[in-house]
């Protein structure tokens, strides 16, 4: 590696800037990976959080399913009736070079979408339910995949600096006390 390099003050030269310049990209990656990592842990948080109430709403909602099934019967009739609902935007924002989701969900007054004739005020619950699990769908999907890129970031991230702190950085210092131990020969001769 060292014996490729001939000893001179141009090559010198060279290689200290190169290390300087490894060096300063090995600070800045760090830096990068803490930003990502303060930015993940907030994400962490609150998907921890959000984890909590949606398994209540979950259950919430399927219960009240399961309760206007039971008072009218099974409402799959009713069911396919629903609109489709494309109200959903992503939009992206960056942090530090990472694309994050920004998920929004349009929201318009509720309205009931079928007859009252056959149905109840339970088809109502549950209807009114599961608008709530929508919408906190939406909140989780968009934390979720953002910890999840946020993760894949930081493990780049690692690996890029580890690359230049264990192996480009150690390699031009070598280099730079090979030449330096070389021209500081020359002279002695």
């Amino acid at each position: 590696m060292s014996e490729q390099v001939f000893p001179t003050k141009g090559n010198l030269l060279n290689i200290k800037k190169s290390l300087a310049l490894a060096e300063l990209g090995f600070e800045l990656l760090d830096r990068k990976r803490n930003i990502l990592i303060r930015e993940l842990m907030m994400m962490v948080d609150a998907a921890k959080a959000l984890r909590g109430s949606i398994e209540e709403t979950y259950k919430e909602a399927y219960a009240a399913l399961r309760t206007a099934n039971i008072t009218m019967g099974v409402i799959g009739s009713i069911a396919d009736s629903m609109p489709v609902d494309n109200s959903l935007n992503v939009t992206y924002r960056s942090v530090m070079g990472c694309e994050l989701p920004r998920i929004t969900i349009e929201t318009n007054e509720l309205t009931i979408p079928y007859g009252f004739m056959n149905t109840d005020s339970n088809l109502d619950k549950a209807y009114i339910c599961f608008d709530r699990v929508k919408h906190m769908t939406v909140m989780l999907a968009e934390v979720d995949n953002s910890v999840y890129r946020l993760a894949n970031a930081i493990k780049k991230t690692q690996t890029r600096a580890n690359a230049l702190k264990n192996i480009v950085i150690p390699k031009y210092e070598g280099i730079v006390k090979f030449i330096s131990d070389s021209l500081e020969e020359k002279e002695r001769e």
